[in-house]
């Protein structure tokens, strides 16, 4: 089980404080697991919020499950209630259980290149309240963005990526990344990140881009669509693998297009897809909404 304390930011509820928190847990489904969830929780006086769970087979498939509790003197009760969960859902029902004061909001790197569009999108829903996260940096291999993200009061790192030789820059990467965020986003980040750096970051990699893959591999995707009439375009969002743009998928949409639509119409639809995708794959993550069984995802959205 991991947990997460650090002082909340208290909110209310009938006018006493309150605060909330996440339980996330996954393993195999069994009978009664909803019910000693109900009671650990109840037995600590926590007040369910909302509940959302899926089994892919009752009898004896993987079980998900996703609860928002709300409980005064969270912070202080924490412990009691790790432990509590330990023994009656962990070593009673095999499960794993992931524990998380939601009023602390995860931390986030954005990776980005030239192209801006998902990155001030994400900048912009962060200052707006709409993320709930701490965007702790950006890092991007051209100075372009700088003056903008600095706008925004987020600390900008330059780190330049040429040539086949990026253990230099991935170094670089590491030392700004390790111990200071929770997860990654690559906003349009053109480069590819090596087996070797995805394995040491050990944290989560959210990546965007369009969902023509596997065709139209490259530079220029959507003049390549253009060429072949496509009638959608769209975008992917996903966890980052060693496998190349094939991790476990977030989420997707598309939107219709015609011929009558030019290279440049398909590239500003697009971008206007690739900036909503990613943006609630980050919300979701940020919540605690995406859960990851091998190479797909249960989305509590």
């Amino acid at each position: 089980m991991t947990l997460t304390q650090v002082a909340p930011a208290p909110t209310t509820t009938g006018g006493r404080p309150a605060q909330q928190a996440s339980l996330v847990l996954q393993g195999a489904d069994a009978t009664g697991i909803v019910a000693a969830v109900a009671s650990v929780l109840s037995r600590h006086g926590a007040n369910i919020v909302s509940l959302d769970q899926y089994s892919d087979n009752p009898q004896g498939g993987a079980f998900f499950q996703r609860t928002v509790f709300a409980l005064d003197g969270l912070r202080a009760a924490l412990p009691a209630l790790r432990a509590d969960l330990d023994q009656h859902l962990v070593d009673a029902f095999g499960l794993s259980c992931t524990l998380r004061d939601l009023s602390v909001p995860k931390r986030v790197a954005i990776f980005a290149s030239k192209s801006d569009h998902c990155l001030l999108d994400l900048l912009w829903r962060h200052r707006q309240g709409q993320l709930p996260v701490t965007v702790a940096m950006v890092i991007s291999n051209h100075p372009d963005v700088a003056e903008e993200v600095r706008g925004f009061g987020i600390p900008f790192f330059h780190v330049p990526c040429q040539g086949a030789d990026k253990s230099a820059a991935e170094a670089e990467h590491l030392r700004l990344l390790k111990g200071n965020v929770d997860f990654v986003v690559l906003a349009r980040y053109m480069q590819i990140l090596s087996g070797d750096f995805i394995d040491e970051v050990g944290i989560p990699i959210i990546n965007i881009h369009h969902s023509f893959l596997p065709a139209f591999i490259g530079a220029g995707p959507y003049a390549k669509a253009k060429e072949r009439g496509v009638k959608l375009v769209g975008a992917t969002a996903h966890y980052v693998t060693r496998d190349l743009d094939e991790g476990p998928i977030i989420e997707q949409d598309v939107v219709r297009v015609t011929h009558a639509h030019s290279a440049a119409d398909l590239t500003r639809r697009g971008a206007d897809v690739e900036r909503a995708v990613l943006s609630r794959a980050v919300l979701w993550h940020a919540e605690d909404r995406v859960m990851r069984d091998g190479n797909h995802t249960i989305v509590f959205a």
